[in-house]
């Protein structure tokens, strides 16, 4: 019986998202919110709590979590990611200036300690590549001449959750300053290896997990990143690190071959992992902290424009450009809500998961709008502010052009 109970429970959850997906693309929304809403429904305290199949959840959710972190790092090769570091680390030291510090400071002015403060400034430090992606993708900008510098900065932040993910795990399991640094350094010499042995002999690992037959690349991909995950949580560095190094020791066909095979795996899990977040997450502990989310949401918005303008502008992109960068870097989403689950998991702070769920509604909804809208707005404002300018001569058309003798 419990296992007929957990099967329907589970069968309607996939199918459940499958429509809530297909709601989504038809107004080319991104899925995200309407997951976290599905498990805020399903959840404590909302409309038809679930039981027998929370567990199974849970274990599909963190399968989630390691194939996004797989496949991010499946869309880097290691002399991408060394030669982006060199390049283009002036922006991701701004980038976590102006976006990570407020998170800190309102951790720490809602009196929730040291810890909450750092990993709140982790959930609203990290972007949304994959709804950022999507974004560009719809509005025809993937061939811009920002989308570079969008690009870069989102390499630097998912370069640094390899190095700030370790940290934030040894702080919410409570270890003490000895073993932290313990932790980092393996987490460290771990990434280090991973890109020497990448750069090196990448080649020689991508022909080892290499084949011809999809169905063996898909079992020894998958198997080598959770085995590599589980290795990397038994040494107390984050799983999702483990298999962000896996993705990106593999490149050439293989990678591809693999990004392939995976999408749809990734896709399904990562859906079960913001559903799961959802259900630890009480609905009635949703409105107090509306405000401060709100809020909180307004003003990292305006410190990733400003991040992405500065970005271009270093870049030497036009002035709409600039402001086109500027807007696509609003958007949170499923790192965010990794980092968040790694303190409601250790029950670090109550209202922090709350908060971490509206704060990712509000950006996720409000980043498309913010790529589309943000250029065209302060353009209207700067016009607005010198109305002294003359406005542009339109240019002549074939029909107004003069004709020759």
């Amino acid at each position: 019986m419990h296992s007929a109970v957990l099967l329907i429970e589970f069968g309607s959850i996939i199918l459940g998202l499958g429509l809530l997906g297909r709601f989504a693309a038809r107004f080319r929304l991104s899925p995200i919110p309407l997951y976290l809403l599905a498990g805020l429904a399903f959840g404590e305290g909302g409309l038809l709590p679930l039981g027998a199949s929370e567990e199974f959840i849970a274990t599909g959710a963190e399968i989630g979590v390691i194939l996004l972190l797989l496949m991010l790092g499946l869309e880097y090769t290691a002399s991408d990611l060394v030669s982006n570091l060199k390049t283009h680390y002036p922006s991701g030291l701004v980038d976590c200036a102006l976006n990570a510090l407020p998170g800190a400071a309102v951790a720490l002015l809602l009196g929730w300690g040291p810890v909450a403060a750092v990993v709140l400034a982790g959930v609203t430090w990290i972007s949304s590549s994959g709804v950022i992606a999507k974004v560009l993708g719809d509005l025809g900008r993937v061939g811009n001449r920002e989308t570079p510098v969008i690009l870069s900065v989102l390499v630097l932040e998912d370069l640094a959750m390899a190095v700030y993910l370790p940290i934030v795990t040894a702080l919410v399991a409570g270890v003490g300053l000895m073993a932290g640094s313990v932790t980092l350094a393996i987490a460290l010499g771990a990434a280090g290896l991973v890109l020497f042995l990448a750069v090196r002999y990448g080649r020689l690992i991508s022909r080892f997990v290499s084949s011809d037959d999809p169905e063996k690349l898909l079992l020894v991909v998958l198997g080598l990143t959770i085995l590599v995950a589980g290795v990397a949580q038994q040494l107390q560095v984050s799983a999702a690190v483990g298999a962000f190094l896996v993705g990106i020791a593999l490149s050439g066909e293989v990678a591809e071959g693999a990004h392939t095979l995976l999408s749809p795996l990734r896709d399904l899990f990562a859906a079960v992992f913001f559903v799961f977040f959802g259900l630890h997450t009480d609905p009635s502990s949703i409105p107090p902290v509306l405000l401060p989310a709100l809020g909180l949401a307004v003003l990292t918005a305006l410190t990733k424009i400003a991040t992405g303008y500065w970005a271009a502008r270093r870049a030497g992109i036009s002035v709409k450009g600039r402001w086109r960068a500027g807007g696509a870097l609003v958007a949170r989403g499923e790192f965010s809500i990794v980092i968040a689950g790694l303190a409601v998991s250790a029950g670090i702070e109550p209202s922090l998961g709350p908060l971490a769920t509206a704060y990712v509604l509000i950006l996720v909804v409000l980043g498309p709008l913010t790529a589309r809208y943000t250029e065209p707005v302060a353009t209207w404002w700067s016009r607005r502010r010198e109305p002294h300018l003359p406005e542009p001569a339109p240019r002549a058309t074939e029909a107004e052009a003069p004709v020759a003798d």
